[in-house]
């Protein structure tokens, strides 16, 4: 029996046209490789579950998405997220790694749609699909929204609830009247995305918005005309935007343009901030005796000072693959 799904039309735009362009055994070198490099640090491949399926790379004819013809089934996708990507080491990771950065461009995100809805934070329901260890959610939370969240992975799951965030089910999106949908580094994943995004409209209000930010796949004709699996994450060769059993979807601007379109919704500009910088000034004399409950004031102030709006220029056309949609 087989552990894989066939694919046999775009899941993007529901296009039966489309062309194989690469295609190798999950269990032949050079994809067993890979698979070994990237996955050995974090839990580690049952390649015996993967025998007798092949990483083939297609290319919609319509709307240009990149995919993956053959995916793991339902089995196998829990398997690789919560057994194969070891939880406890990557919240080992998450926890002792992430720089600042990280954490001040999640609240830059936060005050970018805040602001575009020019309400107050206690009106707004945020909703994060695929909220991972809910990072995002609890920026947005601490500015006063209403913060909603769903997960795969039922450890993240029980992290989430654990620092304050309310998880609702799949069942529960229709209807729920949001503000705002955030799906991060979550489309390329997805087996089904166009019905995904189809049932996650269906859970905004209307003039309501979701973001969908994916690797920007804008380059994929000239790493996939190399192959190159050597080439490291981060660079600009590397595989990273087809990376087989988990990208299994690979966007252009066009491709998620196309596919907002077949899910109702409109491509909307949305001003962003930079992304926060604190930076570390010496304490005077006074400062430094003020008590404990003034300081994080003066901290507080301090980032305030350094968020400051971009100007707005004219934009007439989407770019990239981090993007907004409104539901009309």
């Amino acid at each position: 029996m087989s552990n894989f799904v066939i694919r046999e039309s775009c899941p993007g735009c529901g296009n039966v046209n489309f062309e194989e362009i690469y295609s190798g055994s999950f269990t032949d070198n050079p994809v067993k490789k890979y698979l070994h490099d990237f996955y050995d640090p974090q839990g580690g491949v049952d390649f015996e579950y993967l025998a007798g399926g092949n990483y083939t790379l297609c290319e919609c004819n319509n709307c240009s998405l990149i995919f993956q013809k053959e995916i793991l089934n339902d089995e196998g996708m829990k398997l690789l997220y919560e057994k194969w990507i070891d939880p406890e080491k990557i919240i080992s990771l998450f926890e002792q790694t992430y720089p600042l950065n990280y954490y001040t461009g999640y609240l830059s995100v936060s005050f970018q749609i805040t602001n575009f809805f020019n309400q107050k934070p206690a009106s707004l329901r945020f909703f994060d699909f695929g909220m991972g260890w809910g990072n995002w959610l609890l920026t947005a939370k601490a500015l006063g929204v209403n913060v909603f969240g769903a997960e795969l992975s039922e450890e993240r799951v029980k992290y989430a609830k654990k620092n304050g965030i309310t998880a609702i089910t799949w069942d529960e999106i229709p209807g729920s009247n949001f503000d705002y949908i955030n799906t991060d580094q979550v489309f390329e994943h997805l087996p089904q995305p166009l019905e995904t995004l189809k049932h996650l409209a269906s859970g905004l209000r209307k003039g309501g918005v979701v973001r969908i930010c994916v690797p920007d796949g804008n380059v994929n004709k000239a790493v996939l005309s190399k192959m190159d699996w050597e080439a490291a994450k981060g660079t600009s060769d590397s595989l990273n935007i087809v990376a087989p059993l988990e990208h299994i979807n690979c966007y252009t601007t066009q491709s998620l343009v196309k596919m907002a379109k077949e899910a109702g919704l409109n491509w909307v500009y949305i001003p962003h901030y930079p992304k926060l910088v604190i930076e570390e000034a010496p304490l005077s004399i006074s400062a430094k005796i003020k008590s404990s409950l003034q300081l994080p004031k003066d901290i507080a102030r301090k980032v305030y000072r350094t968020i400051r709006p971009l100007d707005i220029s004219t934009i007439e056309s989407p770019q990239g693959t981090n993007l907004f949609f409104i539901k009309p």
